[in-house]
């Protein structure tokens, strides 16, 4: 790498510096905290800079001050990505390993992806469990998510459970795993694959559309509030960063969340387009009620989900928004629903 985005990289973190781990022992030291650098969510959003491209991986073609230092939780010690939330299981490259628990790497490097792989997800799982999931609530995938990094050779990622349940981020252009909303996104199929979330309508898969993308852009704002990094681009834009390799428009966003698409008038059968329905009528929910409310009865609805119909799960929503909230926030929830033409 070039030595100035070495240097601007130190000195984010003092004690932290980017090593390669040819010959590093296999023994963790049995801590389940560490340190890593991260994009948070990507470098579009937190610098504001709609001209950054992705130059085949090269380090230079992002600025250092992207890097983010944070702290990684809930490691199980072994010196590897592993932990309660998250198993990094399969990565090209090496595997991200460090006996000190220390992943400081840059995007030019594999394990980058796998750190914020398993960054992401970790913090995701553990808002939902501040909201009361896995407590006073039913768990949503309380265990350790699968992921697999750059098992795709083309520009696409994708959550599953056949023949496991894992997540596969592909590469290309700007590979996924660098985007924190593309990983965001990818496990918000997976909260619903644990909630008995039925896909057996294509309703059904524009809602989980709808409601991944939905999920990038709350838990990436969540996190940033937390960090004290600034969103400097439109947040309801998703993938600002992935995003820049396939459009030319600016902002650069893979989809938006606050479109003014109408139920049923607008569905087209494409579910990531027929998507942008649902995630505008989360994201208005959001914006008056605040995200701890919105974002509690919003997974409260979709639990045992049976695959129907945008204007089923919207009742279902209604209802866990009256059960927990009372009628003021039902009546909010409810006109959010009206205003897309879905009740």
């Amino acid at each position: 790498m070039g030595l100035r985005l070495f240097i601007g990289i130190a000195a984010l973190v003092t004690g932290i510096a980017v090593v390669a781990i040819a010959g590093a022992g296999k023994d963790g030291n049995g801590s389940h905290t560490g340190s890593a650098l991260v994009f948070a969510p990507n470098p579009v959003q937190s610098l504001g800079i709609e001209t950054l491209t992705d130059q085949k991986d090269a380090d230079t073609a992002v600025p250092a001050e992207a890097y983010v230092p944070v702290t990684l939780t809930n490691l199980d010690g072994s010196g590897f990505l592993r932990g309660d939330y998250a198993n990094i299981v399969s990565e090209t490259g090496n595997p991200a390993f460090s006996p000190t628990n220390t992943f400081a790497y840059t995007r030019h490097q594999d394990e980058f992806e796998q750190v914020m792989a398993y960054y992401w997800i970790t913090e995701s799982q553990k808002y939902i469990q501040s909201l009361g999931f896995g407590t006073t609530r039913r768990a949503i995938d309380d265990q350790p998510q699968r992921v697999r990094i750059n098992q795709l050779g083309y520009d696409n990622s994708f959550e599953t459970d056949h023949p496991k349940l894992e997540i596969r981020y592909g590469k290309g252009g700007v590979d996924d795993a660098e985007d924190g909303e593309v990983i965001l996104h990818e496990y918000g199929h997976a909260i619903h694959d644990s909630q008995n979330f039925s896909f057996a309508s294509e309703e059904a898969g524009a809602i989980s559309e709808g409601f991944a993308d939905y999920w990038a852009v709350t838990v990436s704002d969540h996190v940033d509030t937390l960090l004290g990094v600034p969103q400097l681009e439109p947040l309801a834009c998703v993938a600002d960063w992935d995003s820049v390799s396939y459009t030319s428009a600016v902002p650069h966003c893979l989809r938006r969340i606050d479109t003014n698409l109408h139920y049923p008038t607008d569905l087209n059968g494409e579910v990531h387009h027929d998507g942008q329905i649902w995630s505008r009528a989360l994201w208005d929910i959001r914006n008056a009620l605040g995200p701890t409310k919105a974002d509690t009865l919003i997974l409260t609805g979709s639990f045992d989900f049976p695959g129907t119909t945008m204007t089923a799960l919207a009742n279902s929503t209604v209802q866990a928004a009256d059960q927990l909230y009372g009628a003021n926030a039902e009546a909010v929830v409810q006109q959010a629903f009206h205003d897309r033409g879905i009740l």
